[in-house]
C-alpha cells in the first residue's frame, strides 16, 4: 500500500521525538536483575490480591479489594495463572492451585460463556498446567497428580462442541456449558472468535486420541477462509448460519487479530502444512492492502478502501507475530511506532487515530493488555537490541505508577488522564506479567521452563505454554517440525504418494504458492496415537530427504534431459514478505530446533504482481 499522507512529517517527528529521547540511558545489567525481581514482585502483589479477596470468583476489584465473577464463575484467575506460577518455579502454590482445581472444578453448570475466552483462557490455562504438571522432565511434576485437569479439559470441550454446529462450521460466539445453545442465540460472531482455538481443541486431541476437537476448530478455519474476499483479505464479523460477512472491515487488530496468529503457530505446533499455506497468502495480503508503514489501517475487504486510519492496541501483537515468521525488519519500524504512543500517553489507548495524532474518542481506555508487551519480548529475543529493555523498563515504569492500585492492577479507563477502573483482567497475570518478566530474564541469563526447559513451546494467545512435545506435534510419526524426532522404524519412508501430486492450486481466484503442496492427514484416532518417547531420537533425522527433515513437502521437480539448474533457484526471498522460518541468524533462541536446522529459511516463489513490496 502507497503511503496515505496521513499526516505532515514533521508530526510524526513530534511523536516520535520523546521516545528517542527517553531511552538514551540504557538499562545496566544490574538494573536488569532488578527489574525481573521487581516484575515478579507485580505479580506476586496481584496474585495474593486476587487469592486473599476474590478467590474463588473469576477475577479481582483491586481498588475495593472485592472479587466478581465475569466468565463463568469457576476461579477463572487462579486457572489463568497456573503456568506463570511454574514459570516463576513456585512449586508450593502451583501444586496447591492444581490441586484445588482437581477437587472443586466443576462444568456442569447453568452458564452461558463465551466459546473465545472459555477456550484461550480456561481450556488453554488447564491444557498447560496439565502438561507441566504431569511430565517431570518439566521440573514441576506433582507426584499425586492423576490427570485431573486433563480430565476437567475434555470435559469443558465436549460441553463447547454444540456451538460447532452451524452450516458453516464457524461456531456460535456463547453456548450454555449445561443445555447447549441457546434457540436466541446470535448467528453473529467474530473472525478471531471462530478461527482462534485451534491450538487448545488440536493439543486436546493428541492427549485424548480424539480427533473431533482438532477436526471441529479446522473446519472453522477452513470456513472463514473459503469466504475471503478476492484479495484474500476477512472481515470482522460473519453470520455463521448463511456465511455472509456483516462487518466487512478487514484489520490486523479487534475481532480478527489471533485468526491470523493461530495460522502460523498451529502450523508451527501441529505441523500441518494447510495452516501454513493459508497464513502465507493471508499475512501477503495483509502486507500488501493494510501496511501503511509503519502503521496498519482497516480497509474494505472487497475493494480495499480505507475505513479507518486507526492505531487499535490490539494490533501491537503483530510485530511479535512477525518475528516468529521472521519478517524482522517491518516488525522493528511497526514496534518503534506503536511504543511512541505508549510513550505519549504512559499507556496505548484501545484506539488511536492516525489522522488527527490523537486519541480516539470513545476508546481512551487501557485495560492492562499485553500485545505490546509481548512483540517487546519477541523483538528482543530476536535482535538482542537493548532498546527493548529500555522499553520494558518504561512499560514497568508506567504500571507501577499509573495502575497499581491496593491489592493489585487497575484498568485505565482514560490514559490521558490516567484515571483507574476498579477491574483487573485475569489476563494481567497469564500474559502480561509474563511477558515483562521473560524478557528480563533473557537479558539476565534465562533459567526457566521456556528458555532451557525440555521442549520449544509455543505461547497461545492467552500465553499459555503449549510445549512442542513429541505426543503433541508428531502425527503419523512424521519428523516433527521442532528438534526433528523421529521413529527409528520409518526412518527412510517414502513420503506419501500426494505429496507429489499437483502443480499447482486455484483457490477463489488466488493461485497457491508454488513450491508447496498440502499434505493432508485423516482425522482418525490412529493418527493422534501418542507416540513412545523410547523409540525416537532427536537431532537430524538420518535417511530422510530434507522435505522431511524440516516436516516439509515439496511439489515434485519434473526432470528434463536439459533441465536448466538455474531453475531450481527460483525460490527467492521476496523482502518484507517471504514467510520464513525464525532460525539462529536471527534469533539466538529460534524456535525452530537445535544444531543446524536452525539455520534454515523456507520461502515461497510469489507472483510479481501480487508482490507487496513493489506497491
Amino acid at each position: 500500500m502507497k503511503d496515505l499522507n496521513l499526516v505532515p512529517t514533521f508530526l510524526w517527528c513530534l511523536l516520535l521525538f520523546p521516545l528517542h529521547k527517553a531511552v538514551a540511558n540504557g538499562v545496566t545489567p544490574e538494573e536488569t536483575k532488578q527489574l525481573r525481581d521487581e516484575v515478579r514482585e507485580m505479580f506476586y502483589h496481584a496474585f495474593d490480591g486476587y487469592m486473599e479477596h476474590a478467590f474463588p470468583l473469576d477475577e479481582l476489584r483491586p481498588l475495593t479489594c472485592e472479587g466478581e465473577d465475569t466468565l463463568g464463575g469457576y476461579a477463572l484467575t487462579l486457572i489463568d495463572s497456573l503456568d506463570t506460577l511454574a514459570l516463576l518455579g513456585d512449586r508450593e502454590r502451583f501444586t496447591a492451585s492444581v490441586e484445588w482445581i482437581g477437587k472443586n472444578l466443576r462444568f456442569d453448570i447453568n452458564k452461558t460463556v463465551s466459546i473465545f475466552e472459555t477456550t484461550i483462557r480456561v481450556l488453554g490455562g488447564l491444557l498447560s498446567a496439565h502438561l507441566i504438571a504431569s511430565d517431570y522432565a518439566t521440573g514441576m511434576r506433582i507426584p499425586s497428580y492423576d490427570n485431573e485437569l486433563l480430565d476437567l479439559a475434555e470435559d469443558l470441550a465436549r460441553r463447547l462442541l454444540p456451538a460447532f454446529d452451524t452450516p458453516t462450521g464457524i461456531p456460535f460466539g456463547s453456548v450454555n456449558l449445561k443445555y447447549g445453545v441457546d434457540e436466541h442465540e446470535s448467528k453473529i460472531t467474530s473472525t478471531a472468535g471462530g478461527g482462534t482455538l485451534t491450538l487448545e481443541f488440536g493439543v486436546l486431541s493428541r492427549l485424548t486420541n480424539d480427533p473431533i476437537f482438532e477436526q471441529v476448530t479446522k473446519n472453522a478455519v477452513r470456513g472463514l477462509w473459503a469466504r475471503r474476499s478476492k484479495l484474500n483479505l476477512v472481515g470482522a464479523h460473519i453470520n455463521v448460519f448463511t456465511g455472509e460477512w456483516t462487518q466487512k472491515d478487514a484489520g490486523i487488530g479487534t475481532s480478527i487479530d489471533s485468526f491470523y496468529e493461530y495460522l502460523l503457530k498451529a502450523y508451527l505446533l501441529f505441523g500441518d502444512e494447510e495452516y501454513l499455506f493459508i497464513f502465507q497468502e493471508a499475512y501477503s495480503a495483509a502486507m500488501h492492502y493494510l501496511y501503511n508503514d509503519p502503521w496498519y489501517v482497516e480497509v474494505n475487504m472487497d475493494s480495499a478502501a480505507i475505513v479507518w486510519p486507526l492505531f487499535n492496541s490490539l494490533q501491537a501483537f503483530w510485530p511479535g507475530l512477525q518475528v516468529l515468521a521472521g519478517d524482522i525488519d517491518p516488525a522493528i519500524r511497526t514496534h518503534t511506532a506503536f511504543f511512541s504512543v505508549w510513550k505519549r500517553y504512559g499507556f496505548t489507548p484501545e484506539g488511536f487515530n492516525l489522522a488527527t495524532l490523537s486519541v480516539q474518542h470513545g476508546q481512551k481506555s487501557y485495560p492492562l493488555r499485553p500485545e505490546l508487551i509481548e512483540s517487546t519480548y519477541w523483538l528482543y529475543k530476536a535482535t538482542r537490541n537493548p532498546r527493548y529493555l529500555d522499553a520494558g523498563r518504561d512499560i514497568v515504569a508506567s504500571l507501577q505508577y499509573g495502575a497499581r492500585c491496593p491489592c493489585g492492577y487497575c484498568h485505565i479507563s482514560d490514559v490521558e488522564f490516567h484515571k483507574r477502573e476498579d477491574h483487573m483482567e485475569s489476563f494481567f497475570l497469564a500474559e502480561t506479567v509474563k511477558y515483562l518478566w521473560l524478557l528480563f530474564d533473557l537479558a539476565v541469563g534465562p533459567d526457566n521452563l521456556v528458555e532451557n526447559g525440555p521442549y520449544k513451546y509455543i505461547f497461545s494467545t492467552e500465553g499459555h505454554l503449549l510445549p512442542a512435545t513429541p505426543q503433541i506435534s508428531l502425527l503419523q510419526e512424521h519428523c516433527s517440525y521442532f528438534g526433528a524426532y523421529c521413529n527409528r522404524d520409518s526412518l527412510k519412508e517414502e513420503p506419501n504418494a500426494s505429496d507429489k501430486s499437483a502443480d499447482s492450486q486455484e483457490t477463489n481466484g488466488s493461485r497457491v504458492s508454488e513450491g508447496w503442496v498440502r499434505t493432508r492427514f485423516p482425522l482418525d484416532s490412529s493418527s493422534f496415537k501418542a507416540s513412545p518417547v523410547s523409540g525416537l531420537i532427536k537431532g537430524l533425522c538420518p535417511g530422510l530427504t530434507h522435505a522431511q527433515k524440516y516436516g516439509i513437502s515439496y511439489l515434485a521437480s519434473v526432470d528434463t534431459p536439459h533441465e536448466d539448474n538455474s531453475a531450481k533457484k527460483k525460490n527467492i526471498v521476496v523482502k518484507s514478505q517471504a514467510i520464513v522460518v525464525v532460525s539462529d541468524q536471527i534469533s539466538n533462541q529460534s524456535l525452530s530446533g537445535d544444531g543446524n536446522d536452525n539455520n534454515v529459511k523456507e520461502s515461497t516463489e510469489r507472483e510479481p504482481e501480487s508482490d507487496p513490496s513493489q506497491s
